[in-house]
């Protein structure tokens, strides 16, 4: 078994995959997020990871302050928000040496399969402690993905005060994914995977080799697939889903 990090833009079935990545028996964390409407079967994601990513992402998005203004205005975010932060490519995220030593604590137990969205941005922070370890990234059409994030936004109380709008929600998944293929997909042995071959495909069957392992099927559950995929969205938006569905292998079927 080789140790995992699932990534990709949140509302994407991440979640999915890291949930039979564990009845596979990898580790999740030992602290992990509880299952909500939104995700009724949980999130496989620990607390103490997305602690250390919420850190390293402090800069660039910093804690709302009431009157404070500055170059990051637009961009800050309160506790726990940053899985959906836009990040520009070229933007540094310094990594304390005390951030180092939280990260080597997360990756002590093998193996691991670890989930976050905020991975998208953080990944070369934690790269160089990752011992033996591979990428599976997951996408699915983006205004499925764009319509699921004005939902959660909606619903959830820690999200009600995140200024988000469709625009704005397709600038994270850009920004998200952007980052994987321009930034970190060209390093490491990477996995993409669209949401309907995991669902409907061979994607299940592409995971167990690429992790060493067999990964549970009986978590996989069609009927969790609720969100529309209606409108048009945006041309650059498109070219990249382009992409990410060639990294796949993936037709997109017509309608």
């Amino acid at each position: 078994m080789r140790n995992c990090i699932v990534l990709g833009c949140g509302r994407s079935g991440t979640s999915m995959v890291a949930g039979a990545l564990q009845g596979a028996g990898f580790f999740a964390g030992q602290d992990l997020m509880p299952a909500t409407p939104g995700n009724p079967k949980g999130y496989f994601e620990s607390f103490a990871i997305e602690a250390i990513n919420e850190t390293l992402l402090f800069g660039v998005c910093p804690p709302r302050r009431k009157g404070l203004l500055g170059p990051f205005t637009r961009h800050r975010m309160g506790r726990a928000q940053r899985w959906l932060a836009r990040v520009p490519l070229d933007a540094p995220l310094p990594c304390s040496a005390r951030l180092v030593e939280r990260i080597r604590r997360q990756v002590a137990r093998t193996p691991f399969a670890f989930k976050d969205p905020r991975f998208c941005y953080t990944l070369p922070a934690w790269r160089p402690h990752l011992p033996d370890t591979v990428f599976v990234c997951v996408f699915r059409d983006p205004r499925r993905t764009v319509h699921s994030i004005l939902k959660e936004c909606r619903e959830e109380p820690y999200l009600k005060d995140l200024p988000m709008d469709e625009p704005t929600a397709y600038e994270v998944w850009t920004l998200m994914y952007r980052h994987v293929l321009d930034r970190h997909s060209r390093l490491g042995d990477w996995l993409f995977l669209h949401y309907d071959q995991i669902l409907y495909g061979d994607g299940l069957d592409r995971l167990d080799p690429f992790v060493e392992a067999r990964v549970d099927r009986r978590f996989v559950e069609p009927a969790l697939r609720r969100s529309a995929a209606e409108g048009h969205m945006p041309e650059d938006v498109a070219r990249l889903y382009g992409a990410l569905c060639e990294a796949a292998g993936w037709t997109q079927p017509n309608g």
